[in-house]
């Protein structure tokens, strides 16, 4: 299974690991939309970095997978 614009879009509000392509990860961030260009006509997930506030353009067709995160155990005190 591909990743695709409807898993992303079933994926938005959540946090997730973003496995690139090209072998490398996007850790933990949100996931705030899905947006094609008008002009262009390529697909972008727009995320946000967890604790950060600026929004990172990742082009849908450089994405392999998403891990999907649970953050109740991340944020949980040992």
């Amino acid at each position: 299974m591909s990743f695709n614009m409807n898993v992303a879009k079933s994926l938005v509000g959540r946090n997730v690991n973003l496995h690139l392509k090209d072998g490398s990860v996007i850790v933990n961030v949100l996931l705030k939309d899905v947006q094609k260009d008008e002009f262009t006509a390529k697909t972008f997930v727009k995320c946000v970095p967890y604790g950060k506030n600026k929004i990172l353009n990742i082009p849908l067709k450089r994405i392999a997978w998403a891990e999907l995160l649970n953050m109740s155990t991340i944020l949980t005190n040992s």
